[in-house]
């Protein structure tokens, strides 16, 4: 069951309360359960009322998207391969908060002003470094790809944390056969080391394709 605090009911109803408590609505209980006549139960009105706020269903996620979006720290004016490793962590942390809005970060055919300013400013810091319009939109492409890509995969792991990584590990490896299946066997048992973190990958990652870009991009202005 989503709650809300006695405080967001009693707040003046307007579009952020209701995109507010749209985001809090899909973060407990998942964006399949988000219903304009539940997310009025949240803020203590008929569903009817919600549309002097929002349009419809696609308008209520956009402005959703577009809080997600506003969450994520925006790249500096420094250097972009440190900008673009800050800007790509704080998303993947941002994801990890509202797993439901990875598939529609970049779907939304009415962007809101955080999310025009996100690309903007991404686009931007890889410009002033130099980049041309052709390699930038090679670099975005290919980090976001990454960065969204990873967050799927992680949200549709069975565990979350090493002691649940722990249990799964050591329930495939008494379903299988080891002698058959020797490199997977072996990688469980990797993954069943004090301290490993599926997260940890992420940052592993993320360097090589930084660095991939990063020779790319020297190689073109040569």
């Amino acid at each position: 069951m989503v709650r809300t605090s006695p405080a967001a009911r009693r707040a003046p109803l307007n579009r952020e309360t209701v995109l507010r408590a749209a985001l809090l609505l899909a973060d407990q209980a998942g964006l399949e359960l988000l219903t304009m006549r539940k997310l009025g139960e949240a803020v203590g009105v008929e569903a009817m009322s919600l549309y002097n706020h929002v349009a419809n269903k696609d308008d209520l996620l956009d402005g959703m998207i577009d809080i997600v979006f506003g969450e994520v720290d925006l790249p500096g004016s420094g250097d972009w391969m440190p900008a673009m490793r800050h800007r790509a962590t704080s998303l993947r942390d941002v994801l990890s908060r509202h797993r439901w809005a990875v598939g529609l970060m970049e779907s939304r055919p009415h962007p809101g002003p955080a999310n025009l300013r996100h690309h903007d400013a991404v686009l931007g810091n890889l410009r002033v470094a130099g980049f041309s319009i052709e390699m930038a939109a090679h670099a975005y492409s290919l980090l976001d790809s990454y960065i969204y890509g990873f967050a799927q995969t992680q949200m549709n792991l069975p565990f979350e944390t090493p002691e649940e990584i722990a249990e799964v590990g050591e329930h495939l490896l008494r379903e299988f056969p080891r002698d058959e299946y020797p490199n997977l066997a072996e990688m469980i048992a990797h993954a069943l080391k004090p301290g490993y973190d599926h997260g940890g990958e992420f940052a592993f990652g993320l360097d090589v394709v930084l660095q991939g870009i990063d020779r790319t991009f020297r190689g073109v202005r040569l």
